[in-house]
């Protein structure tokens, strides 16, 4: 005798192994595809490319991708979008290592974007979802910003937006504001989708309000924000920088020797920027900053190192931030900036905080050595990080230093500013990367820093791409890659605290509360039914309840 149909309501309330489960092979198919588009999408509205309008088009797939289904199935298309996304974007960190390395912080940074999505799926049915999904999103990058090692907060999606609507928000409430307001865009658009889609299909009467504003608001508050937080204006007068580039040489030099070849390079352009200064072609400078690694070798134990940067700050006559690499007579190696006066040589030091793991740390180094022998011997010194942020007196400026990767963090930069900085100095050191996107995403991360605390950015980079980056995010002055250069520029000295200073971590913990709250609603709910169906009889129906395999 042939067994009765298995209702919606029993598929639902039977035991898990019980169920019977189809896979909806084309449903599944578009949506893998459609994660993957998304993923691409947020990858080409990054810089250098100026499509930033393409980051809430990303969403609006993703949204469409996770909306109804089980948190597993969000978690998967998640990790798909990451790898998507990361990929491509962070490409660069193999360019002298081989593949391993972007393949290996793809794979691991996309379990962060799974998580995400498996929250954000998990939330999509409730009342509202654009405005979790969005404060979802900020505390997944919450996250990833801290672990592991640490953690790795590019890609977040505010450093996408160096131009366009939502940049001034960052101005209000930092990097966490503007990546809520790109990916409520996004969802809110899609959620609008759907209800058309409900419409076209006569299944109802369509609720446009809520996705709506979801979709709209976030670009009217960017419109009415940038008149009111975004100001060029300078407010203790002006200071005259100077940003050297003096490149690297690529071929031909054993390591010793490039090292030298590049405190040359360094001076030389220096010395010429003098000249030009003598002859009456440039302004004089009040302060100079050099690139990160400008001085691999260690002024303070060679002499002849010492006595060349002395030298060319005596002719420049004016504050030098020299980046340099000391060598304690005990502990690890320090990545430092020194500020070099002309008369009095070296009178104050900025140490890196953060630094790069698997770059100046080597975490898990006896896994590592198993893994990639080669690599762990060349990085036998470690790098020991500084304690705290430090604002360099050079002129009538105070200079706030974060160096390189440290401009990735929100924290870093914040305190550089709350330090007293009237300026910011990104000193960097990008050769390793050669002609790819990097500088550029690391460029753009600058010009989003420029608008949230409403400072000068002075980008020094060893091989490019150097930068005046103005405190509206506009980029006054420019180098090319591995072109040796100097740029000189008046730039404005202001004090006032943005709001986004005022209250740094405030928004991201904010926000990521405001979503934890919700999928917490979602979770007790859920608990709640099961208990509900495990003590009530199992009812017949013809129903149509939604299919348990969300997938």
């Amino acid at each position: 005798m042939a067994a009765p149909p298995v209702t919606s309501e029993q598929s639902a309330t039977a035991p898990r192994g019980a169920r019977r489960r189809r896979l909806p092979t084309r449903a599944f198919v578009l949506r893998l595809l459609g994660a993957v588009a998304a993923g691409l999408t947020l990858f080409a509205s990054f810089p250098p490319r100026p499509l930033w309008w393409l980051a809430p088009l990303a969403f609006v797939l993703l949204g469409l991708v996770v909306h109804g289904r089980r948190a597993r199935a969000g978690f998967g298309y998640g990790v798909v979008f990451g790898a998507a996304f990361l990929g491509p974007l962070l490409w660069w960190t193999g360019t002298y290592v081989g593949v391993a390395a972007p393949l290996a912080l793809t794979a691991l940074e996309s379990l962060f974007f799974g998580v995400g999505c498996a929250a954000v799926a998990a939330t999509s049915r409730l009342r509202g979802a654009p405005v979790w999904a969005a404060a979802l999103w900020v505390g997944a990058d919450a996250l990833r910003a801290r672990l592991p090692f640490g953690g790795f907060p590019w890609g977040k999606v505010a450093f996408g937006q160096p131009e366009g609507v939502f940049l001034p928000l960052a101005a209000v409430g930092g990097t966490a504001l503007l990546s809520f307001a790109v990916t409520l865009c996004g969802f809110g658009l899609a959620a609008l989708a759907r209800t058309l889609l409900v419409w076209r299909r006569g299944l109802g009467r369509p609720r446009w309000w809520g996705p709506g504003l979801a979709a709209v608001a976030p670009v009217l508050a960017g419109a009415v924000a940038g008149p009111l937080v975004v100001s060029t204006a300078p407010e203790s007068g002006t200071a005259t920088a100077a940003v050297v580039q003096g490149n690297v040489p690529r071929l031909g030099l054993d390591f010793n020797a490039q090292r030298r070849a590049v405190l040359d390079n360094h001076v030389r352009r220096t010395e010429e920027l003098a000249q030009a200064v003598r002859e009456g072609r440039v302004r004089q400078p009040d302060l100079v900053i050099w690139p990160e690694n400008s001085s691999d070798i260690d002024p303070y134990r060679n002499a002849d190192a010492w006595a060349e940067i002395q030298e060319a700050v005596r002719q420049v006559n004016a504050p030098v931030s020299v980046g340099a690499v000391l060598v304690p007579p005990t502990g690890s190696l320090r990545n430092t900036a020194i500020l070099w006066e002309p008369r009095r040589g070296p009178v104050a030091e900025y140490t890196k905080r953060q630094l790069q793991p698997f770059g100046e740390t080597l975490p898990l180094r006896g896994l590592m050595r198993l893994v990639a022998p080669e690599f762990v011997d060349k990085l036998q010194h470690e790098f020991g990080p500084g304690q705290e942020a430090v604002s360099f007196p050079m002129g009538p400026a105070r200079v706030g230093l974060a160096t390189c990767y440290e401009v990735a963090f929100d924290w870093a930069v914040t305190d550089t500013v709350r330090s007293g900085a009237q300026v910011l100095a990104i000193p960097t050191n990008n050769a390793t990367f050669g002609f790819t996107d990097m500088t550029y995403q690391q460029l753009a991360m600058s010009r989003v820093r420029a608008v949230e605390h409403g400072r000068t950015v002075l980008v020094a980079a060893t091989s490019g791409v150097s930068a005046v980056v103005l405190p509206d995010g506009s980029v006054a002055r420019s180098t090319a890659l591995f072109t040796p250069d100097v740029l000189v520029e008046n730039v404005p000295l202001r004090t006032t605290a943005t709001l986004a200073t005022r209250l740094g971590a405030v928004p991201e913990w904010a926000l990521t509360a405001l979503g934890a709250a919700a999928l917490g609603w979602v979770m007790v709910r859920g608990v709640a039914r099961r208990r509900g169906v495990a003590g009530a009889p199992v009812a017949v129906s013809t129903g149509t309840a939604d299919d348990p395999a969300r997938n």
